[in-house]
């Protein structure tokens, strides 16, 4: 299970210039407060492993890609636990 805390410090750091500091999105940054979890989560590995067929199934793919693969790169399993954790706080 993920740490929402450490999630926070790590959105603050790597996801807030982007998505905003409570998630509400902006631009052309997708509104990530009311997800959930498991939706987060499952996002976050897709960008990861650069797995096409479950973003587009999400909706998110094409120029999102180019923009979340190399951030989501770096991730940590838990790293991501951690994050979505945090970002199902939101609402």
């Amino acid at each position: 299970a993920g740490d929402a805390a450490a999630g926070k410090t790590l959105y603050d750091a790597s996801c807030a210039s982007c998505h905003g500091m409570q998630a509400q999105g902006q631009g052309m940054f997708p509104k990530l407060a009311g997800l959930t979890s498991e939706r987060i989560k499952t996002t976050l590995v897709a960008f990861k492993s650069g797995d096409t067929a479950t973003l587009k199934k999400e909706g998110l793919g094409g120029p999102m890609s180019a923009i979340m693969a190399p951030n989501a790169a770096g991730l940590s399993e838990q790293d991501m636990d951690n994050l979505s954790a945090y970002i199902a706080t939101l609402k």
